[in-house]
């Protein structure tokens, strides 16, 4: 029960924010406002403080990149290729409900429950399972999608300006910055760090509550059987695959515990920003969020309660 003690209060909170937007208590529409709050001030106030603190050497965690980014690069291309044997022959959409079944929410929800449930250091790993994301796979995705010749909008974004995008990201710059003042070794003066802590503080609540309000019944409904198959592949073979690949490279037993968790939280928002842009998928990947956030509910708590053998809750504090 100590699990679910730690786990069912975290997406308690997100329930409240579906409960308060279906019953018209809170406005659907102020889940932007705080999405936007919590990616551009929220997020990077906590990489910062805590990137800053560590040494150096630590954020050089290639056996985490090897577990998590090699676990979701494995079942992106399983997924790619089976949807292209199923008859699909292009490149976008095999390519997005790819994304659909690989692409983490580290940000949102993986980084507060680690935060919540193993303490300050499981933040570390979250950011670069975070940074990963940002830096490799979103990229990636809009690479294939542009590599697409009946890419719908015709979009073409130049080497200069994607990378303009993907340093100027506030996940990605607010690292930057962490690793920069951690590698200096400069102690953080207080003032700085309350500051940083207040804004820090406020991603938890913020953020799921968030994800909750804007969670939506009917695109869960529409492409069900899908969106349940990308499902099955995000919640369980992936964390299953992540698992492996960290046993194999021998990865500490606290980062391993946040690999699993990297792998098995629900599927990034940001896929659905990039099929909306693409007008490619996007009930599908609708689906697929929202089916992914309702069911690891459930798959979250079962990988806990497994991967106690790894970091007992508590490990970090």
């Amino acid at each position: 029960m100590e699990v679910a003690g730690l786990i069912l209060p975290v997406f308690a909170v997100i329930v409240t924010g579906w409960a308060a937007g279906f019953a018209g208590y809170v406005s659907r529409d102020l889940s932007d406002g705080l999405i936007h709050f919590a990616y551009n001030i929220a997020m990077p106030a906590l990489l910062v403080l805590t990137i800053a603190q560590e040494p150096a050497r630590a954020l050089l965690a290639w056996r985490f990149l090897i577990a998590f980014g090699g676990g979701s690069l494995i079942c992106f291309a399983l997924v790619f290729l089976a949807v292209r044997i199923l008859g699909d022959n292009g490149v976008a959409g095999p390519s997005m409900q790819g994304w659909a079944a690989s692409m983490t929410n580290t940000g949102f929800v993986a980084l507060p429950i680690l935060q919540a449930t193993y303490g300050p250091r499981a933040v570390l790993p979250a950011a670069i399972a975070t940074v990963f994301v940002a830096v490799v796979m979103f990229p990636a995705a809009v690479v294939l999608q542009e590599l697409d010749p009946n890419n719908a909008r015709g979009l073409r974004v130049g080497p200069a300006k994607l990378a303009r995008r993907v340093i100027l990201n506030p996940m990605v710059l607010s690292t930057l910055i962490g690793v920069a003042w951690s590698a200096l070794r400069a102690p953080m003066p207080g003032p700085v760090s309350a500051y940083l802590r207040i804004l820090a503080d406020a991603l938890t609540a913020c953020a799921l509550f968030a994800i909750g309000l804007g969670l939506s019944i009917d695109g869960l409904l529409a492409n069900f059987g899908r969106s349940a198959s990308l499902t099955i592949v995000k919640l369980l073979i992936m964390p299953l695959v992540v698992l492996g690949l960290s046993v194999g490279v021998q990865l500490d037993p606290l980062y391993t515990a946040a690999a699993v968790i990297c792998a098995g939280v629900p599927t990034a928002k940001t896929v659905y920003i990039l099929a909306g842009e693409y007008r490619c998928e996007e009930p599908l990947v609708a689906a697929t969020v929202s089916m992914t956030t309702l069911c690891s509910v459930a798959t979250l708590i079962v990988w806990m309660y497994g991967l106690a053998e790894f970091a007992p809750l508590g490990f970090a504090h």
